[in-house]
């Protein structure tokens, strides 16, 4: 394994904290995020054979967790991933992420993206940064950013 070729760094003694004590002693599971355009859309973005072909290729090189998209941030994204299933290319030892912000409408479109999946990730994430606050929700800190109800 190339992640046995490095030595292991040393720990650090500190008695009040018990992480920089701990030691890598296994490979990390790397996630490949390089077919996600959602929000960061190249200036041409990728069709949906031009993700497959390269899917096909991160399968190939040993990538087990792919994420596969914004689901909900445009129709390329959504049927990418509803491909991927229906046709059934995902290899059974690999799970596919799809990215979602923390936005009931968004979630639930993200989900249908997913419905069959056999491995499945969701990454959540809300924005907490003012100007997404401003921009994008058009919302400041004294108004609720999410109804539930």
């Amino acid at each position: 394994m190339n992640y046995q070729k490095y030595k292991p760094y040393e720990p650090m003694k500190m008695s009040d904290r018990k992480w920089p004590d701990v030691t890598i002693t296994k490979a990390p599971i790397w996630c490949s995020v390089d077919l996600r355009d959602g929000n960061q859309a190249l200036e041409t973005p990728m069709n949906i054979d031009q993700k497959l072909k390269f899917f096909n290729f991160l399968v190939k090189i040993g990538f087990k967790e792919i994420e596969v998209g914004f689901p909900a941030a445009s129709d390329t994204e959504f049927l990418f991933a509803r491909r991927l299933i229906e046709e059934k290319i995902i290899p059974d030892d690999v799970a596919i992420q799809v990215l979602t912000q923390l936005r009931p409408h968004i979630i639930k479109q993200t989900f249908e993206s997913l419905q069959g999946a056999k491995k499945a990730i969701v990454h959540l994430y809300n924005s907490v940064s003012k100007i997404q606050r401003q921009v994008v929700f058009r919302k400041n800190k004294k108004k609720k950013l999410l109804n539930w109800r």
